[in-house]
């Protein structure tokens, strides 16, 4: 039971929306020029899940192997730090969930072309340097720009390609939201952990910049995903409802009004993915209503 009470541990189940948006929201887009194809939808949205997941699993294991994981940690618990999974069994799950990745990957390679293959391949490899290998990007305060990029216009550009063999400037741009709200989740992330990650010389944003220019960047992520559905509405539906995703705005004022008033940030973490949820779903639905 510890086992599998890990694994929920490692997962990070809080964090998989950064996975689910970019394949939802490129779905949806697609859906205006093809019908959904409703198991591509799927295998691609599994695809992605188990890139994050694989993800999360090394990094639970690897950053304890690197003391960035300690018991002084204040974020939630880690599963290897919390003895709950050992580092070879969280390293075997970590393969095992990558090799599934792979699989389907190759598979949506024979859909989607080489392209598809070279984008599943690098992010394999990405998910897995994100914490390992000699230059672990996370270390090197490379991370938030990998985020922004891989769960945002290439995660969402490359759904609506699988749907509809065609590349969208739209499905790009709308990514875009899905990648800043990721990434201010990882800067809160590095700001909550700040103290650690210093002492282990994990030269993340903060670490590098200091934690204001931390909490400046959750705030650019939360604030500029509000605006793109404004760009999106002039350049293609003129529709009310494509703007209902602009709601979230006000949540994502008080997020960074809460942030820059109360010390103990770490509370705070949960909110970012409900506000990455709930726009994520009025995007998807003002966008097939209107």
């Amino acid at each position: 039971m510890n086992i599998l009470e890990g694994f929920i541990v490692g997962a990070r189940l809080k964090t998989l929306i950064s996975s689910i948006s970019p394949v939802l929201l490129g779905t949806v887009i697609a859906y205006d020029t093809k019908p959904l194809h409703f198991p591509l939808f799927l295998l691609t949205l599994l695809f992605a899940l188990c890139v994050q997941i694989g993800m999360n699993f090394s990094n639970d294991y690897l950053d304890f192997l690197k003391g960035s994981d300690t018991t002084e940690r204040i974020g939630p618990r880690r599963a290897v730090q919390s003895k709950l999974v050992s580092i070879n069994v969280m390293r075997i799950a970590t393969l095992g969930i990558f090799a599934m990745a792979g699989i389907i990957g190759i598979y949506l390679m024979q859909i989607g072309g080489w392209q598809i293959g070279v984008l599943a391949l690098l992010a394999i490899l990405l998910a897995y340097f994100y914490t390992g290998g000699p230059y672990p990007i996370g270390h090197l305060g490379w991370s938030d720009l990998c985020v922004l990029v891989f769960f945002g216009p290439i995660a969402t550009a490359g759904t609506t390609y699988l749907q509809t063999a065609t590349l969208s400037s739209i499905s790009i741009i709308a990514g875009l939201a899905p990648g800043l709200f990721s990434t201010a989740m990882l800067a809160m992330n590095n700001v909550r952990d700040f103290e650690q990650d210093r002492k282990a010389c994990k030269k993340t944003l903060p670490v590098r910049f200091g934690i204001l220019f931390g909490k400046w960047e959750i705030t650019c992520c939360l604030i500029l995903p509000c605006l793109i559905p404004f760009y999106l509405f002039n350049r293609t539906y003129h529709h009310p409802l494509s703007l209902l995703s602009t709601s979230a705005f006000i949540f994502s004022l008080l997020f960074v009004r809460a942030l820059f008033q109360k010390k103990n940030s770490a509370l705070l973490f949960p909110k970012i993915g409900y506000i990455f949820t709930l726009y994520t779903l009025l995007f998807s639905l003002g966008w097939i209503l209107s």
